[in-house]
């Protein structure tokens, strides 16, 4: 992490009227104002986009809230952060706020269920068409576009198959069509990558998962540039979608150790691959780690480093063998999500993986997604060779 934000993190969020090290918790739905005159002077400085202290009515935020967009801020180098009360809430107000009627989303395959069935079928009610480009070929995005394409949308790496983009030539291709363009960064966090500084003009991430680093919250972030700031202000103000204060508390108790915990995540992640690569039941690893791969150099060209989020796909005439490989895992939870302390796996059905026109397992294939925690690697690796044995 960037000396100056490590500053930021440890300074900005301090409440300098009790003392703490950290925000308190300010619970609000009505704000007291001393005159109407004061009131109507708070509301122009809002629309003047200043940076305020505290909001004019709850459902706009807190002082915890805005303390939290004030670190966040500085993280994504944007121009704003919303805040949602979950991850997929962040995808919503992003995609809403910028389609109409009559566009058309050009978007990856890879990308989360959810935002699969948004695009797939709630937008095909409002008139809105999803196109879905194989995120290997940036030929066949580019053959995709079309006069009425209002935005492209990536998620790099796909959380549960880990194609890589070259995001720089998609980043040329949507500015010379005057296209917006949003990722999902939540795999790499802010830390890892700055979506924003390379020219995209939203960044999402689930702050359930890394940014709070501890599994006991929901919320999601919306990163902007300033072209598009109006736009997602005026959804996120008719949506009202809100984090509450006391989410916003934990996931800036849970930033203060991002660059830490990541550090760790990647550190961690490289040794289990490093023993899975040896192993003959694991037919491949879905993960930007062989050198020479287009993968790997793709995820060199942007990024920083690297998370705790893996596949692995086991190649077995027994699907039940696999399940019993998942089962017999002590250190690894099962269970959705991740980003968190806890290391997980969980068995993806080709049905969870929603519709995949560019990726399919073969026979006999099966695919198995392992979040890295923060414990011992050497425990996890003992772990996953004790349970690897009941594969047939």
């Amino acid at each position: 992490m960037e000396k100056s934000i490590k500053s930021y993190l440890k300074h900005s969020a301090k409440d300098f009227i009790s003392r703490s090290v950290n925000p308190p918790v300010v619970r609000a739905s009505t704000i007291l104002f001393k005159t109407m005159q004061e009131l109507r002077k708070h509301q122009k400085d809002i629309a003047k986009k200043k940076d305020v202290d505290h909001w004019d009515y709850g459902r706009q935020g807190t002082q915890t809230t805005v303390q939290l967009q004030r670190l966040l801020r500085k993280m994504e180098g944007a121009y704003q952060v919303f805040l949602t009360p979950t991850g997929f809430s962040a995808v919503a107000l992003s995609i809403m706020s910028l389609c109409r009627p009559g566009d058309e989303i050009v978007i990856s395959d890879g990308v989360y269920r959810p935002t699969q069935k948004l695009t797939d079928e709630l937008l095909k009610e409002f008139n809105v068409k999803t196109i879905w480009y194989n995120p290997n070929s940036f030929l066949d995005l580019k053959s995709k576009i079309t006069k009425k394409t209002k935005l492209i949308y990536v998620e790099n790496p796909g959380s549960n198959t880990f194609e890589m983009q070259d995001l720089g030539k998609v980043i040329s291709l949507a500015k010379r069509k005057k296209i917006y363009t949003a990722i999902d960064n939540t795999w790499a966090t802010a830390y890892f990558f700055k979506p924003l500084k390379l020219g995209f003009d939203i960044s999402i991430t689930s702050a359930t998962k890394y940014y709070s680093g501890h599994s006991d919250v929901m919320g999601g972030t919306v990163a902007v540039n300033k072209k598009v700031y109006k736009k997602v202000w005026w959804y996120n103000h008719v949506s009202g979608y809100r984090l509450s204060p006391d989410d916003a508390y934990l996931i800036i108790r849970g930033l203060r150790t991002l660059d830490l915990r990541m550090d760790k995540h990647q550190e961690n992640t490289k040794k289990i691959i490093n023993f899975l690569r040896n192993q003959k039941k694991v037919h491949k690893i879905l993960y930007p780690y062989k050198t020479s791969s287009k993968e790997y150099k793709l995820w060199k060209k942007y990024y920083s480093g690297a998370s705790g989020l893996v596949s692995i796909i086991i190649k077995s005439k027994s699907r039940n063998s696999v399940y019993r490989f998942v089962n017999n895992l002590e250190l690894f939870g099962i269970g959705y999500s991740w980003g968190g302390f806890e290391s997980l796996a969980v068995y993806t059905d080709p049905i969870e993986l929603g519709r995949r026109p560019y990726f399919k397992l073969n026979k006999n294939e099966h695919l198995v997604r392992l979040h890295i925690g923060l414990e011992d690697p050497k425990d996890l690796i003992n772990d996953l060779k004790k349970s690897l044995k009941f594969v047939k």
